[in-house]
């Protein structure tokens, strides 16, 4: 089936006027806007997308949340810090996720009585939002940011798209069975793009945690140990950390500037 891209309705009645599936939101629109598209088979997502005073040159960065969790719940309270920094966003509620964090996913809320999903079936949500961006026409740095399963799916998404994604961030990725089919091991070795790869103090006593930091390790990826961080993209949440979470940002931010400068 062609892949299909919608704006939301919020966002044309907020703009005060009409636009073409697949159009982008006119510069009057409401920043961030709700947006939506279709898979490619047929799930419509749902997410946020946030454009930067510079326009479709800026950097652009695709966050995906964490397992049982919704794009807002997750992200809306790193955005802004994200947007100071010169990037805009898109933030997406992937097929697999819920209420755990607060807030809902809209994806899952559309698809109430249909079959669910695993984790690995997720992974068309972020090609769905790769595609997406490409046709509104960003053409800045593209960097791909995952958070637990979706931390997974982030490094699968940037190996077999690597002429498009310029860096990766991945926040305690999950492996073992639930990521049997799209383990990020198997997609390590074949990245071109930077990896950045985190986790908390705590889950390093895991055995298989701590073996694939030290696979990612190996193959040369950049990683980094939170000490008084939590599980996923919530160890940059002050209200989820006790204490400072100052020390990961700086690792991120740093990561960031030199993936937007690179060439």
């Amino acid at each position: 089936m062609k892949r299909r891209f919608c704006c939301s309705i919020a966002a044309l009645l907020t703009a005060g006027m009409a636009l073409k599936c697949g159009q982008s939101p006119p510069a009057q629109a409401e920043n961030p806007s709700e947006v939506q598209f279709f898979t490619s088979d047929s799930i419509s997502v749902f997410g946020d997308l946030f454009i930067h005073e510079k326009g479709k040159s800026a950097p652009l960065i695709l966050l995906f949340h964490q397992g049982g969790g919704n794009a807002r719940a997750e992200y809306d309270s790193l955005k802004p810090r994200l947007h100071t920094l010169g990037f805009s966003t898109l933030a997406i509620d992937q097929r697999r996720g819920g209420d755990r964090l607060g807030g809902h996913n809209r994806t899952v809320d559309h698809l109430a009585g249909e079959p669910s999903f695993g984790y690995c079936d997720a992974y068309a949500d972020l090609e769905a939002a790769l595609a997406f961006v490409k046709d509104q026409g960003f053409s800045g740095k593209y960097i791909a940011w995952g958070s637990s399963y979706s931390a997974a799916l982030v490094v699968q998404l940037a190996a077999k798209n690597t002429e498009t994604i310029d860096a990766v961030l991945a926040f305690s990725p999950a492996s073992g069975e639930p990521m049997a089919g799209c383990e990020p091991a198997e997609y390590a070795q074949d990245l071109k793009a930077p990896l950045l790869v985190l986790r908390p103090r705590r889950e390093m006593e895991y055995e298989h945690v701590a073996k694939q930091f030290a696979d990612f390790q190996e193959m040369g990826h950049q990683s980094y140990v939170a000490e008084n961080g939590v599980h996923g993209s919530s160890m940059l949440n002050p209200a989820r950390v006790d204490g400072s979470v100052e020390p990961q940002w700086q690792v991120v931010e740093a990561f960031l500037q030199k993936a937007i400068t690179q060439k």
